[in-house]
């Protein structure tokens, strides 16, 4: 049996398969069409929703690993689509490369985080797939496709597919010299930071914030740049404890057992909450990018995200949280409120055509998540919301058809590259159709 990451998604499928090369990637796919056996692809398997499940044949990239061939002309990278973001970020760096932005989490395979278009934060800077300047699939047929050799349409389809189109087996990434960033976060007041949201994100090169129902402060993450070479790698006693301290015990240790508390009385979670920013203090950073721009994440929780126009957020955002308390929901966990740069070569990014605010929820673990959820995919959709695709969602084809401008345009990719659904499984036909 598979599980998620978050442990609330599981499948027995009648075939698992850990290919190690192309060539075997291309034999389990022939072999799956074969046996009338459908194929979903897992990397670290840390969606929410029910994307790669599957009664039929779950292939595994976790040995398709490691940078295939760096171009320092063109500034691009060649890596394997099974290859971890922090395996990635380790390699990058002994070549002085990074890539321009990242998540918060580093634990995706790079072809899971790149098909459903997670992102960072930075209203200059896109998701993971705009960096995609080829991809490389093993198709329905058994054929191996280079997007961009194939078509505009094709690479712009395959940048954020969800699985739906083949086998990824490689990216070919565009990335930029190392860097060095400042990173500070600090309590700050919700009001203060809403009205003065534009400021904030457009003064930083990376601006995010925290904000837990119940409670009129959040915290605020400000992370920029800064001139100097990248520091050494040696770390002090004195700094791996801090280390500790800020990352390990008060955003992880701390926080679950505020949410165990929580889940097992609920009426406190009010209290609680206002407990748990009373004791964020003002932390900074400086190190290498994905030092600064990762942090560790043990807490388990589910997840919904929606990417809204950048305008919408303030208005959003309080309506959502407005919700919480007119219906007495259960919520003690953070929204986390990031912006991000438009996409206009992806056909199914959630930023496609303009700079986006991304508004995420979560539910702790072992807690009832779906009234919550649903109230704010509400509020979401009735701001021209649409959602991350590696989060929990309702929606199918016909509502998300109306979401995308170039809809029909990856529906035709999909047709040419995967005419009988070998690749689709219930979640594929629920978002993209039979």
């Amino acid at each position: 049996m598979w599980n998620n990451w978050a442990g609330d998604q599981a499948c027995t499928p009648a075939h698992f398969a850990q290919p190690a090369s192309v060539d075997e990637v291309r034999d389990t796919v022939r072999e799956s069409a074969r046996q009338g056996r459908g194929v979903r692809v897992v990397g670290a398997g840390h969606s929410f929703g029910d994307n790669v499940l599957t009664s039929g044949t779950l292939l595994s990239l976790d040995r398709l690993s490691g940078v295939l061939g760096v171009d320092r002309e063109a500034g691009t990278v060649r890596v394997a689509a099974g290859t971890r973001l922090h395996e990635l970020n380790r390699l990058l760096d002994g070549h002085g490369l990074a890539l321009a932005n990242l998540g918060d989490i580093d634990s995706q395979s790079v072809a899971g985080a790149i098909s459903t278009a997670t992102h960072g934060t930075g209203r200059n800077l896109g998701n993971l797939a705009t960096f995609v300047q080829d991809v490389e699939l093993v198709t329905a047929q058994g054929d191996v496709l280079q997007a961009s050799a194939a078509g505009r349409d094709v690479l712009e389809a395959a940048r954020v597919s969800v699985g739906a189109l083949g086998v990824i087996t490689a990216y070919t990434l565009k990335v930029v010299p190392s860097f060095t960033l400042h990173g500070v976060q600090e309590p700050a007041a919700l009001d203060e930071t809403l009205e003065r949201l534009d400021d904030h994100v457009d003064g930083n090169d990376h601006f995010e914030f925290f904000s837990f129902p119940h409670s009129g402060t959040v915290l605020a993450k400000r992370t920029n740049r800064v001139d100097g070479p990248v520091p050494g790698r040696g770390t002090s006693t004195t700094g791996r404890l801090r280390s500790y301290l800020e990352g390990e015990l008060l955003e992880n240790t701390a926080l679950d057992l505020v949410c165990r508390l929580g889940r097992a009385r609920p009426g406190l979670i009010p209290r609680l909450n206002r407990l748990a920013t009373d004791l964020i203090t003002p932390t900074s950073r400086t190190g290498t990018s994905h030092e600064v721009l990762v942090s560790k994440r043990s807490v388990r929780f589910t997840e919904t995200e929606w990417a809204l126009p950048r305008e919408a957020c303030a208005e959003a955002l309080t309506e959502m949280r407005r919700l919480v308390t007119s219906r007495r929901l259960d919520v003690n966990f953070p929204f986390e409120v990031r912006f991000v740069a438009g996409d206009g070569e992806s056909l199914l990014s959630p930023a496609y055509g303009r700079e986006s605010c991304y508004i995420a929820a979560h539910m702790y673990r072992g807690m009832p998540w779906q009234e919550f959820f649903t109230a704010v995919q509400d509020v979401a959709l009735s701001y021209g919301g649409r959602p991350h695709w590696g989060k929990r969602h309702s929606l199918s084809a016909d509502r998300l058809s109306g979401l995308y401008p170039r809809w029909d345009d990856f529906q035709r990719v999909r047709r040419e590259l995967d005419p009988d659904g070998l690749f689709a499984n219930d979640h594929v036909r629920r978002i993209f159709g039979a």
